[in-house]
């Protein structure tokens, strides 16, 4: 399978694009996180799932205080080239900062 040059949109959502983070295997939603180019080249370079944090206006790299960190299986576009879906392989027990497994523990409606 030949993979094509993907272009990621990075300047129609002010620099960043959502990346939904996927665990390889179950398939569960981890976590929401942003990426600009520079988290997207990181991770790409290290393997390993970086982001732009918005709140601290720097790169990180998921897991650096944790330990807890996120090695790429995949990392997929939406049609629109301004989504990605990074399935990962969780190196640890938690990818929310509140030591859940998934940030998505907030149920509303079922």
């Amino acid at each position: 399978m030949t993979k094509q040059k993907i272009e990621i949109d990075f300047e129609k959502q002010g620099d960043l694009v959502p990346a939904i983070v996927q665990e390889a295997g179950t398939g569960e939603i981890l976590m929401l996180g942003y990426m600009n180019k520079e988290a997207f080249e990181a991770s790409l370079e290290k393997n390993i799932v970086h982001f732009w944090s918005r709140s601290r206006n720097k790169l990180w790299m998921k897991g650096e205080e944790s330990g807890n960190t996120l090695e790429i299986v995949s990392i997929t576009a939406d049609c629109d080239n301004d989504t990605l879906l990074v399935e990962v392989v969780l190196n640890g027990t938690a990818a929310c900062h509140t030591g859940k497994k998934s940030c998505f523990f907030n149920k509303i409606k079922t």
